[in-house]
């Protein structure tokens, strides 16, 4: 449900973050390190990630843009590492960029490929969204990296993002992958703003979100994690379905079918996950 994201030039940090809540804890090589710091940020990280339990929660990388001069170094030195659980892979415009990372992730050895996650931050990512969904077995997710989609598009407000994130949405459904995450919230400070954002990422078919700071996590969770009348309706259903197979009617008369009662299981086992 949360990911945060921490930046690899700075081992202190990381450590703490991973300590913090997170679901899963992102270590950054790309925008949230220097240039001059990146070579420092990959041997922290190939160091860290040597053991195979380098925190408490999974931990993943995202590397920098596959079409630039690291990203396959980078891929290369941390693919085989036993405590990397995923490789983000930024800035993807289509199939053939999966390819090239997992080509990278195996080298000339036939092992496994580690499990990649996609970010769609241009107009033809997103074009390309269920072809990169399904371009690679070991493509795990997708997700749309909203700044520089919005800086590519030239949009003034989030209006402009609604198809891509519904894109985003359906393409990962049709390819049989878990739910997206939301993209990042850039103001730390800005907890109710944060918290409609999420609600609003809810409702489109998001499922948690990316944080860049461990103030926001609690945010998240309460906006992803169900109410208590949620919690309570999906019950009925649950209760009801059990009486047999096939559509059932609840109390006060309406009628519910298989589909809805997936749903409400699902919104019982998302309730219990913090338990």
């Amino acid at each position: 449900m949360t990911w945060l994201y921490v930046p690899g030039d700075r081992p202190g940090v990381v450590t703490k973050a991973l300590g913090c809540g997170a679901d899963v804890v992102l270590i950054d090589l790309e925008d949230a390190v220097a240039p001059e710091r990146k070579d420092h940020a990959l041997r922290a990280t190939a160091e860290r990630l040597g053991d195979p339990a380098p925190g408490p929660v999974p931990v993943h990388v995202r590397v920098n843009a596959l079409d630039g001069p690291r990203a396959a170094a980078e891929i290369r030195a941390l693919a085989g590492l036993p405590g990397l659980a995923g490789l983000r892979l930024p800035k993807v415009h289509g199939p053939a960029a999966v390819h090239r990372a997992a080509t990278w992730a195996t080298g000339s050895a036939a092992g496994p490929v580690p499990a990649l996650y996609a970010l769609l931050e241009s107009a033809l990512g997103i074009e390309h969204a269920y072809a990169i969904a399904t371009a690679h077995p070991a493509l795990r997710g997708i997700a749309i990296g909203e700044a520089d989609l919005r800086a590519e598009l030239g949009l003034r407000d989030d209006g402009g993002l609604l198809w891509p994130r519904s894109r985003t949405v359906i393409a990962a459904r049709a390819a049989g992958l878990a739910p997206p995450p939301q993209s990042v919230y850039p103001d730390v400070r800005d907890g109710d703003g944060l918290s409609r954002s999420c609600a609003h990422g809810r409702d489109l078919g998001f499922w948690g979100r990316a944080a860049i700071h461990p103030r926001q996590l609690p945010v998240i969770e309460a906006a992803y994690l169900p109410t208590g009348a949620e919690i309570e309706a999906a019950e009925e259903v649950v209760k009801a379905a059990a009486g047999g197979a096939g559509a059932v009617a609840l109390p006060d008369g309406r009628f519910v079918d298989a589909a809805v009662v997936a749903g409400a299981r699902r919104v019982l086992a998302l309730a219990h996950r913090r338990r």
